[in-house]
C-alpha cells in the first residue's frame, strides 16, 4: 500500500479574512505598492489605508504577512437603489492561486448582501476571469454609481462588471 506524501500545511490552511483596521494601513500599502507599478492598480497615498480602513477587508495565510486586500465601499445615494463597489483588489505573488482572491470575493458579497445592496461593480484592467467565475458580466456605465464612474481614468482601459445581489 502506497500512500501520498503529505501536503504542506500552507497548502491546508485557508485563507482568514477579517475587516481591516488602521494598524494595518502599513502592510496594505506595502502589499498594494507592487500592483501600483505595474498599473494594476491606481496608485494610494500610505494615509488611504488608514483613513479608509473600514472599507478594507484583509485575507491572512499563516505565518504570512496579509496575502491580500480588497476595498468596498458604499453608494448608498443611487438612482438605480444603494450599491457597492469593490477597489484595490490585489493578492500577493506568492499567495496567487491558493484560494486567497476568492476568500476575499466571497467576503465582500456576503458583506454587500448583509447591506441589502442592489449591486456590486468593479473595473478592471486585466481579464476579470475571477470576477466573472463569482457571478460579475460587463455592464454599461450608466448603471454603475455615478460618482465612482467619473472618478475611472479612462486612459486605464478597464472593463467596468457588476453583479446583482438577491
Amino acid at each position: 500500500m502506497t500512500t501520498a506524501p503529505p501536503r504542506p500545511a500552507a497548502q491546508l490552511s485557508s485563507p482568514v479574512v477579517r475587516q481591516a483596521n488602521a494598524l494595518d494601513a502599513a502592510a496594505l500599502h506595502a502589499l498594494s505598492r507592487q500592483f501600483f507599478r505595474c498599473g494594476a492598480l491606481r496608485e494610494r497615498p500610505a494615509g488611504h489605508y488608514a483613513a479608509e480602513a473600514a472599507d478594507f477587508l484583509v485575507a491572512e495565510l499563516p505565518g504570512d504577512a496579509p496575502a491580500g486586500c480588497l476595498g468596498l465601499r458604499t453608494h448608498p445615494d443611487e438612482p438605480h437603489g444603494p450599491a457597492a463597489v469593490l477597489y484595490n483588489f490585489c493578492v500577493s505573488p506568492g499567495s496567487q492561486g491558493r484560494g486567497v482572491g476568492s476568500a476575499l470575493l466571497r467576503s465582500a458579497l456576503a458583506q454587500a448582501a448583509a447591506r441589502s445592496l442592489r449591486a456590486v461593480f468593479t473595473a478592471t484592467t486585466g481579464s476579470g476571469e475571477l470576477f466573472l467565475r463569482h457571478g460579475f458580466t460587463p455592464i454599461a456605465l450608466e448603471l454603475a454609481p455615478l460618482t465612482w464612474v467619473n472618478a475611472l481614468d479612462p486612459r486605464r482601459g478597464s472593463t467596468v462588471l457588476a453583479r446583482t445581489l438577491n
